[in-house]
């Protein structure tokens, strides 16, 4: 129970005991940290119920409060604030409620409530991973977790696009231009290997269109009538209608594709619980264009077509089946969203982990599903994110410039390793324990430097000043956590008992109360769908954890007792360090 849960019933108890009225909500909020105190009550809401000055008023409710509650020792009055000190009795309890529960913060879900399914990743398999894929799985993999730990079931997913017109493509080059290589004879991961025939085909593609236009024809009829583009087109309809020659070589190619993408995930340390291909539901959907128009939800244009009008919900029309009866994009994430209940009938809301370039498309499905009367659609959430750019510029994926994720993961590593060996404080390391450590430091930073940014707004990476060793960053926290795990090494005393101090040092109380936000911080992390206040909480913690270390002696106090409680808050502090980093998907290191 947080201290505002706590004081409320008391303040409520002090108004109408004070002034016989009673009074439903009480405003409370952090302490300025220039006056003393632990937590203010905002006395100003009270003057439409009370004939009172501000003052007076809070005089009179402090007073009955630290003659009343136990947990309250002493306040003082600034104009409309009550600033509450709480006595070093309650958060002596709370810490020793909490001490040997390593899983503080976190909930266990309820069996009988609804899942929530967390969509993320969801690439395309005509090319590797790349740093806004990076973005994409990083959030969804976190904020799946953040919402795990706030107590709910959770399902992790991604729907893969393994088939289309760019799919087609690197098939198609492959087939004019690969003679027979494969990922083992050309030593290259699958997907990278299918994403060079990608980039082989835009090539191929482009030479096509220059020739074409020294004939006289206009880019736009050439980028039509180019030979290579034909193919690809013809390609995919032998796809759609099963010929058994482009089958075998897509599924060949796909397989690549999903052998290098799982050494990608592993690396980047995310997983999934169910995946799902376009191959198998693009034909989804279709079927309830029917229910739709029976409900009246959609409407049928005179070319057979088949749109849903939105306009009164600020939006426009929205087709959603051609008027040769094909799918389009939106009816095939309508039949997919079904279908996921189905398949799981305990789902009770979805997020889509998606960059912000769809924000419109999202707002129109959520509408159509409301619309059809699924209970569910109104627990849908999309994650929106912002772009992320290097200092060199933006990503593009046809001409083979994009930042790859494996090579920007190794890239990270090699940061790491760089300025670990420029600290020179490794010397006792033996070379595999180096090379773990680079690796959690190196994805440790990039890891956190994304997520520390609110998802929405674009960010701009830069690998040198996110492994820095200073400052709001994996490695300061990372670092912070070792040097706990160093004291915890060295206590050479028995720390398990209870450690019966009286009063606490200024420094072991903010610590203490920095520990108590931890559960909140969960619970509004997942209602946001922000990791970043899981980071940016981690951070201040860390930092007061540091004016703590900084402040007062730990091993070398010779008071036992206190003793015993600096190294006892050290190692919590240093626990709930690596579940806020969990949550987070990063790794902690014992010792750096």
């Amino acid at each position: 129970m947080s201290l505002s849960q706590i004081l409320t019933p008391s303040v409520q108890s002090a108004i109408q005991a004070l002034f016989d009225v009673t009074v439903d909500k009480i405003e409370f909020q952090t302490t300025r940290k220039e006056f003393e105190g632990d937590i203010t009550m905002v006395i100003f809401p009270l003057l439409k119920v009370i004939k009172s000055n501000p003052v007076e008023l809070g005089n009179k409710i402090g007073n009955y409060l630290v003659e009343n509650v136990s947990e309250v020792a002493r306040f003082n009055v600034v104009s409309g604030f009550l600033n509450i000190v709480i006595a070093d009795s309650y958060y002596l309890n709370f810490f020793n409620e909490i001490r040997e529960n390593n899983k503080f913060g976190y909930v266990t879900p309820n069996p009988e409530d609804k899942a929530i399914m967390v969509e993320y990743s969801s690439p395309n398999t005509n090319k590797p991973l790349h740093l806004g894929h990076v973005r994409n799985n990083l959030l969804g993999y976190s904020v799946a977790e953040i919402i795990k730990a706030s107590g709910k079931k959770v399902y992790k997913t991604q729907i893969i696009n393994d088939r289309g017109i760019h799919i087609c493509k690197s098939m198609l080059a492959w087939q004019k231009f690969g003679n027979g290589e494969t990922p083992v004879s050309s030593n290259l991961k699958g997907d990278k290997l299918v994403g060079k025939y990608y980039v082989e085909f835009d090539k191929a593609y482009k030479a096509e269109i220059n020739q074409l236009m020294e004939t006289g024809k206009t880019e736009e009829e050439a980028k039509k009538q180019a030979p290579i583009i034909i193919e690809a087109q013809e390609m995919l309809k032998k796809w759609e209608a099963g010929d058994d020659e482009v089958i075998s070589l897509w599924k060949m190619m796909n397989q690549w594709v999903y052998e290098g993408f799982a050494t990608t995930y592993t690396n980047l340390g995310v997983n999934f619980d169910k995946y799902y291909y376009e191959s198998n539901t693009y034909l989804l959907g279709k079927d309830v264009v029917q229910v739709g128009l029976d409900k009246g939800v959609f409407e049928k244009d005179p070319d057979g077509s088949v749109w849903i009008d939105l306009t009164d919900e600020g939006l426009d029309r929205k087709i959603v089946l051609r008027s040769d009866g094909t799918a389009v994009y939106m009816t095939q994430d309508i039949g997919t969203a079904i279908q996921r209940v189905k398949d799981m009938p305990d789902v009770g809301g979805m997020v889509y982990t998606v960059g912000n370039e769809q924000d419109y498309h999202f707002k129109v499905l959520f509408l159509i599903l409301k619309k059809l009367g699924f209970d569910w659609a109104s627990s849908l959430y999309h994650l929106s994110y912002g772009m992320v750019d290097l200092p060199s510029g933006k990503m593009k994926s046809r001409e083979g410039t994009v930042v790859d994720a494996d090579d920007l993961m190794q890239d990270m590593t090699n940061t790491a390793k760089q300025i670990s060996e420029d600290l020179g404080k490794l010397e006792s390391y033996s070379a595999e324990e180096k090379a773990k450590l680079y690796k959690i430091i190196g994805l440790g930073a990039l890891k956190y430097y994304i997520l520390k940014v609110d998802p929405k707004k674009r960010i701009l990476f830069n690998p040198e000043e996110s492994v820095d060793f200073a400052g709001n960053t994996g490695p300061f926290i990372q670092y912070t956590y070792a040097r706990i795990q160093s004291i915890i090494r060295k206590a050479d005393f028995d720390f398990s008992t209870k450690a019966e101090i009286v009063e606490m040092h200024e420094k072991e109380k903010e610590l203490v109360k920095q520990i108590e936000l931890f559960p909140e911080v969960i619970q509004n992390a997942a209602q946001n769908h922000s990791p970043a206040l899981i980071a940016n909480y981690t951070y201040d913690l860390v930092k007061e954890y540091n004016s703590f270390y900084q402040s007062v002696h730990i091993l070398g106090e010779l008071d036992l007792t206190k003793k015993i409680f600096r190294v006892q808050l050290s190692q919590k502090v240093g626990e709930v360090i690596k579940s806020a980093f969990t949550l987070l998907g990063i790794e902690v290191p014992e010792r750096m």
